[in-house]
């Protein structure tokens, strides 16, 4: 499994516009990505365009050739276009994960035994 972020810009013209297409995505674009593998999927966008996208995937690459052949992601993509800022290949790769909790707790060696909790019982 692969927890995929990535992070692009929206033009600040657009924002609006951006929110309220996301808000009403076409049933045929949701079913177009969960049927390709994506999970978990999120966006996020900060008042200055800063749009942060978040999914989990067994293969993203995989996942993203499968929705780069329906039609539904080629209709999508074409209608989104122009809400970006232009941005090179570099900028749309996703960002490395150099954190996750549950990975780090995982890893923890069991001989350690219970430890007591640094915060105060309520």
């Amino acid at each position: 499994m692969q927890r995929i972020c990535f992070t692009l810009q929206v033009r600040p013209d657009r924002l609006e516009e951006y929110r309220r297409r996301h808000a009403a995505v076409t049933g045929d674009m949701l079913h177009a990505l969960a049927d390709t593998g994506w999970r978990d999927y999120s966006l996020f966008l900060r008042s200055d365009g800063l749009l942060v996208g978040y999914l989990v995937a067994d293969d993203f690459a995989a996942a993203q050739a499968a929705l780069a052949r329906t039609e539904a992601s080629r209709r999508w993509e074409e209608s989104m276009a122009g809400f970006f800022v232009d941005t090179t290949a570099e900028d749309k790769r996703p960002l490395e994960e150099v954190f996750h909790l549950e990975d780090q707790l995982a890893r923890l060696d069991d001989s350690e035994g219970p430890r007591e909790s640094m915060w105060p019982s309520v």
